[in-house]
């Protein structure tokens, strides 16, 4: 029996990649200064979100609502199809720790069910490439096993590389520490972050966007291996044209052909801001 993707939001994928690979995605939730609800990519798309922050709107995220992964679960093991739950990074969310408590409330009421929770240590589209590996190797039949053995592969190798526009926002919804976002605005200078074991750490500090893009191209030179052949992720806060310059600089400085290019979404997205531009890659080939 294939083995069911599910995965929450903050993976960022195109919504057609999700539907060609018929994975599952449980939205995080978003709430605005009146304390809306949206759902992340459901009644809240990227565009209006960046669009309130540059109005210098406030957003506020959430988990996924309890129901929603309380349904999700239920409805596959009430139909005995295995699954694997690729959560956004436990140290970015509470998401992952939310999936395996409500994984223990639905085996009390299904105890056939089949599913493993993964903390991906990931974010966007970093999480997002995992789910598409674990996706891609479900529709080609293989053993839930083997795909969570390139699961565990995958999330130890993803690198994340990313700079904001301000780093203030992330300050903001406490991903990164006061004292980094002090200095960034009083220099009026353009961070570059990474992820280390699933945490947002403060890399470098560089002038101006055109260098802040030479240098993701240096350390992608840096880190990466067998970088030709890899699937390359980049996401970006309503920045398209920022995204596709990355992507001709990829191209041309190491020949890679396939992209995953897509907006952050909501719920990434109030905590990165609009200009916000990310790129993915794999320091190790598989």
């Amino acid at each position: 029996m294939t083995v069911k993707i599910i995965t929450d939001s903050a993976a960022d994928l195109p919504k057609e990649l999700l539907a060609q690979y018929d994975i599952d995605v449980v939205p995080l939730r978003v709430y605005d200064e009146q304390e809306t609800e949206f759902l992340d990519g459901v009644t809240l798309e990227p565009k209006q979100l960046f669009a309130g922050m540059r109005e210098e709107k406030v957003y506020k995220t959430s988990l996924p609502s309890y129901e929603t992964l309380h349904h999700t679960f239920t409805k596959y093991a009430a139909q005995n199809i295995p699954c694997i739950y690729l959560a956004f990074s436990s140290e970015l969310s509470g998401t992952y720790q939310s999936a395996v408590l409500v994984k223990q409330d639905v085996q009390e009421e299904q105890p056939q069910i089949d599913l493993d929770v993964v903390d991906t240590k990931c974010a966007s589209i970093g999480q997002g490439l995992v789910v598409l590996k674990a996706a891609q190797l479900a529709q080609q039949g293989a053993a839930k096993e083997d795909i969570l053995k390139h699961i565990s592969f995958w999330t130890g190798h993803v690198e994340h590389i990313f700079t904001v526009d301000d780093l203030q926002t992330l300050v903001r919804g406490g991903r990164v520490s006061k004292v980094a976002g002090f200095i960034g605005g009083l220099l009026n200078i353009k961070p570059l972050l990474h992820v280390e074991e699933g945490k947002l750490i403060p890399l470098e500090k560089l002038r101006g966007r055109k260098k802040v893009l030479q240098r993701m191209v240096e350390i992608m030179a840096e880190r990466g291996e067998g970088l030709e052949t890899q699937t390359i992720g980049i996401s970006h806060g309503d920045d398209l044209e920022s995204a596709q310059k990355l992507q001709e600089m990829i191209t041309e400085r190491f020949g890679c052909q396939t992209f995953v290019i897509n907006s952050i979404g909501a719920a990434v997205g109030a905590h990165a801001g609009p200009g916000t531009l990310a790129l993915f890659f794999l320091n190790e080939a598989e």
